[in-house]
Parts: C-alpha cells; structure tokens; sequence
C-alpha cells in the first residue's frame, strides 16, 4: 500500500495514500482493532451535519473566514451525498470514550476536502472544530442522530403496525376464539379484541417514545470541553440548533444545563429503556402469532401465516412462522442492548461520560432493528395471516369454561362440577348443563352463546 507522512500534535505518521483522513484517524485505527464494526451510518451522517452546521454558525460570527466556511460546508454536502461515505470512517466503536477518534476522524476528512474546494489549507482542529469539544459535539450527534431516526423511522414504522392490526381486526371482527390464560383455555374472546390489546401496547408506546422527544432534542453543543462554554462564541449554541433545526427537519434547542448533557446520558438511558419496552411488546405479538399459528395438526392451528420459504431441509413440507421469530431476535437483541447502554450511562465520570460510543451504537442498532422489525410484522404477518374458522368454533363449542357464565344462576361449586364432567366425558357444557340444572335447552342456549359472552 502506497503512504504518505501526515503528522499531528504527537509526530509524524504514515497514513494510506488515498485516505481523506490524516495521523489521528490513523492512530486510532492502530489503537483499536477491537470489534472491526463501525459507528452506524445514521450516527455519521449527523456528524457531518454537525460539522457543516458549526462552520455556517462560525461564518456568520466571523469566526472563520466566509470562504472557509462554505467550503466546508460544500465538502460536507459532497459528503453527505457519496454512496461511499463510510470508507472514510473505519474508527471502530470500541475506542475513547468521548468518540474524540471518531470526531477527528471527521475533522480530518472535512479539512482535506475543504482544502481541495477552496485551495487554501483548513486546519481540521482551528477551523473545522472551531467552538467544539469531543465532549459536546458527540453527545449532540448522539442527540441528533437517534432524534431523527426516531422521528423518520421508528415512529412511523410503529403507525404503520398499529394501523396494520386495526386494519386486520376490522376484518375478522365476527371471529370468536377460545381465550387463554396460563396457555390454558379460557373464556372466549373475539380475534379482533385481541388484536385491539396489540394495537394499544403499540400505541401507549408510540406516546412514551413522544414524550421523550423534547429531552432529546435538547443539544450540549456550546458546552466545549466540561460544560463552561471555553472558546465557543455566546451565540454558538442557539444559533447551531437553529440551523441544525433546518437542517434535519426536526427542531433541536440547546440544553437547559450543559454540565448535565456533558457528564450524563440520562436521556439515552430513558429512550433505550422505551425501545426495550417496545422490544417487550413485539416479543409478545410475535409470540402470540405463533401459538396461534402452531400446529397445524397437532398445535391451536387457529392461524395460518403466509408461508414465505420452506422451513426445513429435511422435512419436506414444513413451514415455519419465520417473521415472528425474526421479530423475537430483534426484541432480545434489543433488550441486550439496553443492558449495554444503562452499565454505560453509568460511566459519568464527573464532567464527562466515557462511554460515548457504545451508547450510539446500541442505541441506533435499537432504533433500527425495530424499525425493521415493525414493518416486517406489519406487512407479511399480520396483513397476510389467515383464520382457520372452522378451528376456532370447533374448540370454542367444547369448551367447559363456558360455563363461568352461569355461575351467578347457580353457583361456582356447581358449575365447576359442570365443567368437569364435560371435560371428562369430552361433551359439549350445554349437554352436561342440561342434564344437572333446571335450565332448559334454550336458555342455556342464550346463556353460553360466546356472541355475548364477548
């Protein structure tokens, strides 16, 4: 591989020859071949945007020179639109704790082709970190890049599912099923007020993520290095959340308190704690489909899911409710990585959490597997399963438990007595309940009709 010699504040370094970054990047890259995985994407375009946002604040203060300032605003946009970007970010995620490598990292790659644009050289600490800290602008990308991820991604993939189950339950309202608790059965329940419990487990936490949105769209940008503000202009905050507003299309405004945004990431605790929640949710719609779907001799058979690929490579014929399953993984990868973020925010070392990367990471892998993992049970299990009716009003019309509705006629001991004699004889609970009441046929008829006793 063909170098040149970069150097910086520690010496003198050989970089790639082609690299846009210079010696810091690649110290890092030395200091840190842990996982091989990056920072996601989302997280690095919001850096980027960071990065030209800061340069039209410090223009407009004079700063940095105008020229200086649209050229870096040009290389951030040439950037931005690269289907390339992330070759020029190969800082792992496992690094310091503040993210300085990969802020430099950016920092270099901006100056070298702001450099380019304008012809005179940009220095990637005087000029393109201008105002800036580590220790402020990555706890704001941090801040930028979930807030819009959350707002483009995963709040509409959200919509979407609970629109998706409306819709369904809309159209198997007339279907009735045995309802289950402890896995055993129940009283009945129509198909469409279970999925009505789905679609508010969904919706309450579409509000909780809501609620969260104005504590993330709080930035520590104008902090610096411990909070103080030290060689920021008084005017950087506001007008960097300004422009970053527009920008991004979501409104940000700067921190009430510097210090805290700095030192904690109480508000990326919370939102992972919500994403696992949403994670909770989804872990038990896929698990219900699938019970339902079990079978579909020897399980409920109550569903049938689209088949979508062959479910095994030695049993011909079989097929798997592969969605849900998928939906599973995502919800226990996404409880795992709760645990990783709330030992992190942990890690609020007097003025500065150290732990910077590995919360933006965890956090936007989060964001985006349910994101995905939504619209995937939206779209090819929930739209596309069919109801087994047959099965249904079979097990419906032999269940004992039924007869729960007449305990206030005559009494929980007797019905008990009822229900376990048509257990035992496998017989319909209106025959038996004929037999040892005073009810006549068609009351009990009226009674045990699961159309009202839904």
């Amino acid at each position: 591989m063909k170098t040149r010699q970069e150097s910086d504040s520690m010496g003198e370094l050989n970089v790639p020859e082609s690299a846009l970054y210079g010696a810091q990047t690649q110290r890092a890259i030395n200091n840190f071949p842990v996982s091989g995985a990056r920072l996601p994407e989302a997280f690095i375009r919001a850096l980027i945007h960071a990065k030209a946002t800061a340069a039209t604040v410090n223009a407009s203060l004079n700063e940095i020179p105008e020229e200086m300032g649209q050229a870096i605003c040009k290389a951030s946009n040439d950037l931005l639109a690269a289907p390339d970007i992330m070759q020029h970010f190969p800082v792992d995620i496992f690094q310091t704790g503040s993210g300085t490598s990969t802020n430099m990292n950016a920092n270099e790659v901006l100056a070298t082709l702001a450099s380019r644009i304008s012809g005179h050289p940009v220095h990637p600490n005087d000029h393109i970190n201008h105002g800036q800290s580590s220790n402020d602008i990555i706890p704001t990308v941090l801040h930028i890049s979930a807030a819009v991820e959350l707002s483009e991604q995963l709040l509409p993939a959200l919509h979407h599912l609970v629109n998706e189950i409306n819709r369904k339950a809309q159209s198997v309202e007339h279907c009735i099923k045995t309802g289950r608790t402890h896995l055993m059965d129940a009283m009945p329940i129509k198909l469409s007020q279970c999925m009505g419990g789905w679609a508010a487990q969904i919706e309450s936490n579409i509000k909780h993520l809501k609620q969260l949105q104005p504590s993330l769209q709080q930035l520590s940008q104008g902090g610096t290095a411990v909070g103080t503000g030290i060689n920021a202009h008084p005017d950087f905050s506001a007008l960097f959340c300004k422009e970053v507003s527009a920008r991004t299309s979501v409104l940000f405004t700067p921190a009430d308190n510097f210090f805290a945004g700095i030192a904690s990431q109480d508000t990326a605790v919370a939102l992972s704690g919500q994403l696992k929640t949403t994670a909770v949710s989804l872990m038990k719609i896929a698990n219900d489909l699938r019970w339902m779907n079990s079978g579909p001799l020897a399980g409920l058979g109550e569903i049938e899911l689209e088949a979508l690929q062959p479910g095994s490579s030695i049993m011909p014929g079989k097929v798997n409710p592969v969605i849900p399953e998928a939906v599973a993984m995502v919800a226990a990868q996404v409880i795992g990585n709760d645990t990783t973020i709330t030992v992190a925010g942990q890690s609020g070392n007097f003025e500065l959490n150290v732990m910077l990367p590995v919360i933006a990471s965890n956090l936007l892998t989060s964001i985006q597997l349910l994101s995905s993992a939504s619209q995937l049970l939206a779209d090819k299990a929930i739209a596309t399963f069919h109801v087994n009716e047959d099965k249904l009003n079979e097990t419906l019309s032999r269940n004992p438990i039924l007869v729960t509705a007449l305990n206030p006629i005559i009494g929980y001991q007797k019905a008990a007595e009822i229900a376990k004699q048509a257990y035992k004889e496998k017989r319909a609970v209106i025959e038996v309940a004929a037999e040892h009441t005073d009810l006549s046929i068609e009351e009990l008829t009226e009674l045990l009709n699961p159309e009202k006793l839904v």
